[in-house]
């Protein structure tokens, strides 16, 4: 009998593995039959295997790390592989699973799908600042920095494609939400008023294709830390910061700044003329992002 596709896949991978001397699979499940199979299947124990499998995938993580097997759950930001790679590490990092000089081999296939075709491997001591494209080590300890960096893989997607062929400008404001709030009025009407939290989540696709329909509204799209988008189409009171390293740029940032200082969120802004995002913490520039469109599509 033949072997099943995805049992080949894998035992490749865990060869891949062996032979680069790395000791961690990780491998995407994005179906509970998916899950279950692997389960079932007689997997090599002597590479140790990690299964990233979305927040939303009903299946409890006891039926898995019974059997030896550690479990990411993850969101996939903007679905393409890159992405779901990029916040499956995030959050091994962030849970002590993975460590940020680690080399991971990678199984995985279309987002959603009942099948594995890829394996890719990332060696984190000389791609970390490839996954992502900052320094991320000095946020991490921030609350919403998993939010943060969920809502710029958003902005990196608006930056690089902008919406119907044109370019698009827009700021998002994340954290510290009941103070952005008091310093911000609403400059449209909210489209996300009056739905329940679970609704409003980023890390639902629905929401996600919601955000980037309105971002061409005038005004902030306000979110919080923990994910929750709380409005759109918010003017932003607080009082625009200017100094040398602002230089150049608008009001939209200018605005965004502010509010970071004044408060303690953070603003993620994606400049219309440029596509360029721009990261604020304490009125200051983090990062500056590129966005590269091929790299959006992966």
């Amino acid at each position: 009998m033949a072997k099943n596709r995805k049992a080949i896949i894998i035992e490749n991978a865990l060869t891949i593995a062996r032979d680069i001397g790395s000791n961690q699979v990780l491998v995407f499940v994005d179906t509970v039959r998916e899950c279950k199979w692997f389960l079932k299947a007689t997997i090599d124990t002597t590479v140790d295997i990690i299964m990233a499998l979305p927040t939303s995938l009903k299946i409890k993580d006891s039926e898995i790390t019974c059997t030896g097997i550690q479990v990411i759950r993850s969101w996939s930001g903007n679905q393409s592989r890159f992405s779901r790679i990029k916040y499956a590490f995030l959050h091994g990092v962030l849970k002590g699973i993975i460590q940020p000089d680690s080399t991971v081999v990678c199984v995985l296939g279309p987002s959603g799908k009942n099948h594995l075709d890829t394996i890719t491997i990332h060696d984190l001591s000389l791609s970390w600042t490839e996954e992502f494209p900052f320094d991320v080590k000095d946020m991490m300890a921030n609350v919403s920095f998993p939010t943060v960096m969920a809502v710029v893989d958003i902005a990196m997607d608006i930056g690089a494609l902008g919406r119907e062929g044109k370019s698009i400008g827009t700021s998002f404001i994340v954290g510290d939400t009941e103070q952005v709030l008091e310093n911000s009025h609403q400059a449209v009407f909210n489209p996300f008023k009056g739905y329940p939290k679970k609704e409003r989540l980023i890390t639902l696709p629905e929401v996600v294709e919601s955000i980037k329909e309105l971002a061409s509204l005038d005004g902030s799209i306000i979110i919080t830390a923990d994910g929750v988008v709380e409005a759109a189409g918010r003017h932003l009171d607080a009082p625009s910061v200017v100094t040398k390293q602002l230089r150049g740029l608008g009001a939209r940032h200018r605005a965004a700044a502010g509010m970071t200082r004044k408060t303690s969120a953070i603003a993620v802004v994606v400049s219309e003329s440029t596509g360029k995002v721009t990261i604020f913490e304490k009125g200051r520039i983090v990062a500056t992002l590129e966005p590269t469109i091929s790299r959006r599509l992966v």
